[in-house]
């Protein structure tokens, strides 16, 4: 990273980086972008540059790199493009989402305070519980999404508050501006998980975030083939800490991961947009169904909660302020644990994974496989839910898959619309 203390920090602040052209639309930045206007054979795509070290010119000038744990031409491209993607000062790829998350909970420091929202990705509930908590942080989990929650819950000691809207898997959703103005009046740090809608649908920052993450390995790799991380920081004081941890540990994005990362991100628009119109038409079609009691999906309000107004309806009400779309994931619960694995079980172009966020449309039971570590007692899902990640293919192919799971449920079902060939 440019940011990383020692002696190659003054050259690497100077203007010989890419530049994320803003004065396009994000969906004409993430392909024009040039990740290597200093490339003398002007590569459309970013080269790879599969070197460890850097040879330097003498034994006290030096070149912008030197070793590629503390930097590399390839990241920095990637990096230079996430950061602009975001709006953060600065951007930091790490060799997974949990690294990322990990490398953020580091600007805690023993005696710290950090509270997260109750549902929140199984991974996240295990570093929290298991490993920052080792290191004299306190850890408190809240229903984030009902503000009276966070209130009661601070304390002086409180430093962060950590939240996915919509959450993972039961897409709650969290007024930002509200809840951010309220920590910034305390000194309390506001930080997003954006894994779920990504810059392109939300951007936490402009909403009040102080540092957004991502596991890039979902919808910025975008084809399930490799991993990655981002802490993406509004502020270059938060930047230097994650630089620093970034380069000491020695957990930031190899460069053959970068460059599949920077690929992926140029189709990222399309599938999120085809994703997101199938996953409408999925929400739409399981509503009608009598197995499913509940229907989770920031996008889609059934018409008796729109009626009531009910949270659901308030809830929906709030996404629509702050995100242009509510992305790809959903999840359902039917009341019964059987009729659940029945389903998930009889689908064929569903494959059954722990991940979301590829062209591929995927399924599971979250207290089976993205959930599992969080301990039984500790467990605050319905254990019969499913959770769905909409992909890229034919909705016909997508429905009549769903509606062989509604039959192997033996339960009535609404039948999916004719499929058309055309």
């Amino acid at each position: 990273s440019a940011l990383v203390d020692g002696p190659l920090a003054a050259k690497n602040m100077a203007g010989n980086k890419p530049v994320y052209p803003a004065q396009w639309a994000p969906s004409t930045a993430m392909v024009a972008f040039n990740p290597a206007p200093n490339d003398p054979f002007k590569p459309t795509s970013m080269p790879i540059y599969q070197s460890a070290t850097f040879i330097q010119p003498s034994s006290t000038d030096f070149n912008d790199y030197d070793y590629t744990r503390s930097g590399n031409p390839t990241r920095t491209a990637l990096e230079t493009l996430v950061a602009g993607m975001e709006g953060a000062h600065a951007a930091f790829a790490f060799s997974t989402g949990m690294a990322a998350l990990s490398a953020m909970t580091r600007i805690l420091q023993h005696g710290d305070e950090i509270l997260c929202n109750a549902d929140i990705y199984g991974g996240m509930y295990r570093l929290l519980g298991k490993v920052v908590a080792r290191n004299g942080v306190s850890v408190k989990f809240v229903e984030s999404w009902d503000m009276q929650n966070v209130v009661k819950a601070i304390g002086p000691n409180t430093k962060i508050v950590h939240i996915e809207s919509p959450s993972n898997p039961l897409m709650h959703v969290t007024d930002m501006r509200k809840l951010s103005k309220f920590l910034h009046s305390k000194d309390i740090l506001l930080t997003v998980d954006n894994t779920i809608l990504t810059p392109y649908l939300m951007l936490p920052l402009e909403l009040g975030a102080d540092i957004v993450v991502h596991s890039a390995t979902k919808f910025f790799g975008g084809h399930a083939d490799t991993m990655a991380g981002f802490v993406c920081c509004k502020y270059e004081k938060h930047a230097k800490i994650i630089a620093f941890h970034q380069n000491a540990e020695g957990i930031a994005l190899s460069p053959f991961d970068c460059f599949l990362i920077l690929r992926g991100i140029k189709t990222m628009p399309i599938r999120i947009d085809k994703g997101q119109s199938n996953a409408m038409k999925v929400a739409e079609f399981l509503s009608r169904q009598p197995l499913v009691k509940k229907l989770h999906y920031a996008g889609f309000l059934r018409e008796e909660d729109r009626v009531a107004n009910s949270e659901k309806a308030q809830a929906y009400a709030m996404h629509k302020t702050q995100a242009k779309g509510a992305g790809v994931l959903l999840s359902f619960e039917t009341g019964s644990l059987k009729k659940s694995q029945q389903f998930v079980d009889a689908l064929k172009l569903f494959k059954i994974t722990v991940s979301f966020g590829g062209c591929g449309s995927v399924v599971e039971m979250p207290c089976m496989l993205s959930h599992a570590s969080i301990p039984a007692d500790e467990l605050v899902l319905p254990r019969d839910l499913v959770r769905m990640s909409i992909g890229v293919e034919d909705i016909g192919d997508l429905l009549a898959d769903i509606e062989i799971g509604l039959k192997a449920t033996g339960s009535p079902f609404v039948p999916a619309p004719p499929r058309s060939r055309m």
